[in-house]
């Protein structure tokens, strides 16, 4: 898989939430990890949101695909919600 990301935004999330898109890119890696199509707002492209989990803590990572590269646009640790959604999700697997 390759990767991509704005630097600046990379760096926020970094001075923000103490991690940046390097880092979070590893939870593309999580064999149990949960994609689906972000369609929330209408952003001129399709976007997804991925679950997965990195040294047991799980990451919340919207991003794109351009020209076959991942474009990640934002990361964050996961809620409480979303941890729960993962775990009923997962359990089976």
């Amino acid at each position: 898989m390759e990767f991509e990301w704005d630097a600046a935004k990379s760096d926020a999330c970094f001075a923000d939430r103490g991690f940046d898109f390097a880092y979070a890119a590893r939870a593309f890696f999580d064999p149990h990890r949960l994609i689906q199509a972000d369609t929330r707002h209408s952003y001129g492209e399709e976007r997804y949101r991925l679950m997965g989990k990195i040294e047991q803590r799980l990451f919340v990572v919207v991003y794109t695909s351009r020209r076959g590269v991942i474009r990640i646009i934002s990361a964050r640790k996961a809620n409480q919600r979303e941890v729960k959604h993962y775990e009923n999700r997962t359990r089976d697997d």
